[in-house]
């Protein structure tokens, strides 16, 4: 997972980024607020960022509110890194945009372990997106008849918009991913088949014909 680093104190910063490599992470840093928004700006760009509080230009409070009001439909799990550890100022990071938090100073074995929740949460995400995305995918193939449909009681033709009359199996096609095989059902092979044997026999008076009735 690639992770995005903004603390401008350099020993936290190297704690950090060592810790998270050695444990397989692929790990961007920056120094304050306007160098990570310029990196979440890129093109693949990390979907974890870890962003210290307090920093020059631009802080990591300011830093969460633009990212939640202007990364779009990218979403970013944001862990924030701060020495203030009172009720209040907990409340007014999460309440900026940030998902998690982690107080300073911080223990390596917090830090992956929070790490690893939002990689968690961020794969749940992706695979979520992923079947919407199927799911829309398969709902815009599928033509739906919906409303009442005009059927003629003898032919059993359907009229459509325009006032034209269709085939059912015509009409049906043309309006849902349907497709047709034809066949003859037992009570018409009975009604008409049957029938229409028995005619072409007694009109056949051939050895042939007497021998196709007989079937």
């Amino acid at each position: 997972m690639k992770i995005l680093i903004a603390e401008d104190e350099i020993i936290s910063r190297k704690i950090l980024e060592n810790t998270l490599k050695k444990h397989g992470q692929d790990v961007i840093t920056t120094c304050n607020g306007v160098e990570a928004w310029q990196a979440l700006q890129n093109k693949n760009a990390p979907k974890l960022a870890i962003l210290d509080w307090m920093m020059p230009e631009m802080d990591g409070l300011e830093l969460c509110r633009k990212i939640r009001n202007e990364s779009g439909n990218q979403p970013i799990y944001i862990i924030l890194l701060t020495a203030k550890g009172q009720q209040e100022d907990i409340v007014e990071g999460l309440r900026a945009g940030a998902d998690d938090y982690i107080t300073k100073p911080f223990n390596n074995n917090e830090l992956l372990a929070r790490t690893q929740a939002g990689i968690r949460i961020i794969e749940l995400q992706e695979n979520l997106a992923t079947r919407v995305k199927e799911l829309e995918d398969a709902l815009s193939k599928v033509k739906q008849l919906q409303g009442l449909l005009p059927i003629c009681s003898y032919c059993k033709k359907i009229r459509d918009d325009q006032n034209y009359w269709h085939q059912v199996e015509e009409y049906v096609t043309q309006h849902t991913e349907a497709q047709f095989s034809h066949g003859i059902c037992p009570d018409c092979y009975e009604k008409i088949v049957v029938p229409e044997i028995a005619k072409f026999a007694s009109n056949d008076k051939s050895e042939a014909g007497l021998k196709y009735a007989k079937k």
